[in-house]
């Protein structure tokens, strides 16, 4: 059986993808043909795998390691309680200022992990205890590529020249805990994704089909808004990562200026986190990218290997730092739960 150190593999959604022919870290990849797995870092940095195969099915005993769950008492975070209480008041000075209306903060939870855990097992245990709508894996290891992602959020879907972004702003356990808080968070970012698509879509194709939707997850409720568009003629692949990256829903707004805000205060890079993940075929003209939220994964270290997994919330000046605070520990509670206990809850 192999561990995570076996072949190259990919698993989105309904797909696995073997036979890996190439990997590329160009985004001009994307536009010369072949279906391609694509991780971009919130940093910016690509990789993309294009595979040979790609068939409807789960992956198979033989395809996977096996996943031996870090000690859930034993993570770290890369800002602990009172320094992100203080992060997210920092954001409340910047907005009092006029700078940015909102900048998402998030934080970087760490662990130990066993050489031969394998990402692969860890999704299919994720597609067991949180079912999410853009799941996946990806393991790479000539690479050092190892991601297992629960994302809920669509950050990019395209068909021809339709382009689609539903992104999320808004988390409660419930419906009734949505504040309006968390709406005019998500009209924000609306507008903002808007702007980001009309610089490659065609004037007056823009369109906001659906606003403020309730959708129910493992756990939680999130606020969801679907923002679409027909591309110009003739759009490459880096010039719509060019228009949208990083996704506007985990950076904030303006988005340079909460970029900004988000290199000062945060305690090092994100990562895959909060990147993006997915596939796209080239050939077809398709594609349907993730944002990497709800996404752990693997970084070796000189002490070993190392399990990471993100946490952030959207912050606005009606934001309560300590109720800040708890919502990281909600969306992160139920997949650390099933990480560390390789069970279903």
């Amino acid at each position: 059986m192999p561990t995570s150190q076996g072949d190259p593999i990919a698993v989105v959604g309904e797909w696995i993808a073997t036979d890996l022919q190439e990997v590329s870290h160009d985004p001009a990849s994307l536009d010369l043909g072949g279906r391609w797995a694509v991780s971009i870092t919130f940093e910016g940095t690509a990789t993309l795998a294009r595979f040979g195969t790609w068939a409807r099915r789960a992956p198979s005993p033989d395809e996977m390691g096996p996943w031996r769950g870090p000690d859930p008492d034993a993570w770290t975070s890369s800002l602990v309680e009172d320094a992100y209480v203080a992060a997210v008041e920092s954001v409340r000075a910047h907005i009092s200022r006029g700078e940015v209306y909102q900048a998402n903060i998030c934080r970087v939870l760490r662990t130990s992990l066993e050489p031969d855990s394998d990402v692969v097992a860890l999704h299919n245990l994720l597609v067991a205890g949180n079912p999410a709508p853009h799941s996946g894996a990806l393991r790479l290891p000539d690479h050092g590529v190892h991601i297992a992602s629960a994302s809920p959020e669509l950050y990019l879907r395209r068909d021809g020249d339709t382009i689609q972004s539903r992104p999320i702003k808004g988390t409660g356990k419930r419906a009734a805990d949505l504040l309006a808080k968390d709406e005019a968070e998500n009209v924000m970012i609306v507008d903002l994704v808007r702007n980001d698509l009309g610089r490659i879509c065609r004037a007056g194709s823009v369109a906001v089909p659906g606003m403020l939707e309730v959708e129910h997850h493992p756990g939680l409720v999130h606020l969801v808004s679907t923002v679409s568009g027909q591309l110009l003629p003739l759009t490459t692949w880096p010039q719509i990562l060019a228009a949208t990256f990083p996704p506007g829903s985990v950076t904030g707004a303006p988005k340079i200026a909460a970029l900004e805000i988000i290199d000062a205060l945060e305690a090092g890079p994100r990562g895959p986190y909060c990147g993006a993940f997915g596939w796209v075929d080239a050939d077809r003209g398709t594609a349907e990218l993730a944002v990497a939220i709800r996404t752990f994964w693997r970084e070796d270290s000189p002490s070993g290997p190392q399990l990471a997994f993100g946490t952030g919330a959207g912050i606005t000046w009606d934001s309560d730092p300590q109720a800040e605070w708890r919502e990281t520990q909600l969306k992160s509670a139920r997949l650390l739960d099933v990480a560390g206990s390789g069970e279903v809850p």
